[in-house]
């Protein structure tokens, strides 16, 4: 049962925050600039008003994964920390002296109340808003691009996530005393999933047995989150099946599995617009998206600044036709005509190689051109080879390759004269100066994997990504307001 409106904080410790927590303290800043009531309302539904026990307010439990997106921290980890640290309980409405949550109400939240909730629109649309009362936002330009987020269970077996989480752990206990080596216990090497889930036990217990060891904030994180693994998540590790993720290519020989989220930004760097996919969607095929959500969150679009991924002849059509300049240099393989089934293979822009529908990239290239278009460059068509030892066992092979074929190959023809126009703007002052706000969004991206931890889904699907990505992207973007606002 959800209270109908959140209950006063009646305790003689409040005046605490005032001496323990800054005023320039983050998460004071962020209570103050943003009215989480809008938490409650989107997520009200989710409860019964009238019956059963009385829940924990909705927006609390939304806090606590703003803080785990902030500090990139476990569950076990964050509320353990709100135990002590006055700025988590001033930020999350409690009084000094409240008891925390239990961590498996983060899960059964995540589970059971976001479920088919669009947080992901109304978070980005949130702090936008929250950008464009406070006048931070004068740009009439979004910089778009994709990061992508490696899936967390099928890069690596069920055993080769408990070695690494074993190794942080005894690295950690090591990095305080080498001579614990002895207390370890032995390690296991015969490829047996159970054998591995038992060393770990052992280990846990090994370094539990020493109190003061155990407490050392590095060593209990690393036992939280092997812990974690072990009891929460190997049932699903087991499975090692996250039907959501595909293969994504970042270059010619460099490769993901996981997930791409595809992300517009204003010259301010606050993220206007973001959609998830499989990692083996083409960024291109998003731009119009992204416009259109920009737009509805109160961006005005003037400007659309991208790489060559962005510079297909849908997108060139598209800017033209609602009035914007679209800032992204011409690449011949991705703006040629309309292909017949050109659906099922994607331009990757980064190996310049197309990649068909099952995520198997072309392993060679080659270019003819008629005699009669020998100067004029038109007429020109390009092939695309596939390794048909893989094409024979593709679940999508009926109607793309033929039993016995020797070769598989995907053919498209270049067109250069239909886009002398976007040749001859990529040549004015204006492209080129603003061409330059483009490492924008790089810099953006490496924020959000190196300190958000965005490098890695914390769940499996698309729905958790989109989860993730909700929460992570609210969170940066109000980082950044806070620094824009001084």
């Amino acid at each position: 049962m959800i209270q109908n409106q959140q209950a006063m904080i009646l305790s003689p410790y409040m005046a605490l925050y005032d001496m323990v927590v800054p005023k320039d303290n983050i998460l004071r800043k962020i209570n103050e600039l943003v009215d989480f009531s809008f938490v409650y309302e989107e997520l009200e539904s989710k409860y019964c008003l009238d019956n059963g026990r009385a829940a924990i307010s909705p927006v609390r439990m939304f806090k606590y994964l703003m803080l785990k997106a902030i500090y990139d921290l476990s569950d076990v980890d964050i509320v353990e920390r709100s135990k002590y640290d006055m700025s988590f309980k001033y930020f999350l409405d409690m009084a000094p002296e409240d008891p925390v949550i239990e961590p498996s109400s983060l899960t059964k939240f995540r589970k059971l109340r976001l479920q088919d909730v669009n947080l992901l629109d109304l978070l980005i649309e949130k702090t936008v808003g929250i950008a464009i009362e406070n006048g931070i936002i004068k740009s009439k330009s979004i910089i778009v691009d994709s990061t992508h987020t490696k899936a967390r269970y099928n890069q690596k077996t069920p055993r080769e996530v408990l070695l690494d989480y074993s190794k942080n752990l005894r690295k950690a206990v090591y990095r305080i005393d080498e001579s614990l080596k002895s207390i370890m216990p032995a390690k296991v090497n015969n490829g047996v999933l159970e054998d591995e889930i038992e060393y770990c036990k052992k280990l846990i217990k090994a370094v539990r047995a020493d109190e003061v060891l155990s407490n050392y904030p590095d060593v209990k994180e690393k036992i939280n989150i092997l812990e974690e693994t072990i009891e929460d998540d190997l049932e699903k590790l087991a499975l090692s099946k996250d039907e959501d993720a595909k293969i994504g290519h970042k270059t010619y020989d460099t490769s993901f599995f996981g997930y791409k989220t595809h992300i517009a930004m204003t010259e301010e760097r606050i993220i206007t617009a973001a959609t998830v996919t499989s990692g083996e969607k083409h960024d291109g095929k998003q731009l119009q998206e992204l416009v259109e959500k920009s737009e509805a969150a109160g961006i005005e679009v003037e400007n659309i600044i991208g790489d060559a991924a962005y510079s297909e002849k849908e997108n060139l059509e598209y800017a033209k036709k609602e009035n914007i300049n679209l800032i992204a240099k011409l690449s011949k393989t991705v703006s040629h005509g309309n292909k017949r089934e050109s659906h099922d293979f994607e331009y990757n822009k980064d190996a310049d190689m197309y990649v068909c529908k099952a995520g198997h990239m072309s392993i060679k290239k080659t270019s003819t051109r008629p005699k009669k278009h020998a100067k004029d460059g038109q007429g020109t068509v390009e092939s695309y080879f596939f390794d048909v030892e893989k094409c024979k066992h593709c679940p999508y092979k009926e109607g793309c390759y033929k039993d016995d074929a020797k070769t598989k190959s995907y053919s498209v023809s270049i067109k250069t004269n239909t886009h002398q126009e976007h040749i001859d703007f990529q040549e004015s002052e204006y492209f080129k100066e603003k061409s330059k706000e483009r490492y924008k969004i790089e810099a953006k991206n490496s924020e959000l994997k190196h300190r958000h931890g965005y490098d890695v889904a914390s769940s499996s699907g698309l729905v958790g990504m989109e989860l993730q990505g909700a929460v992570t992207i609210f969170a940066v973007n109000m980082k950044r307001i806070i620094t824009l606002l001084g």
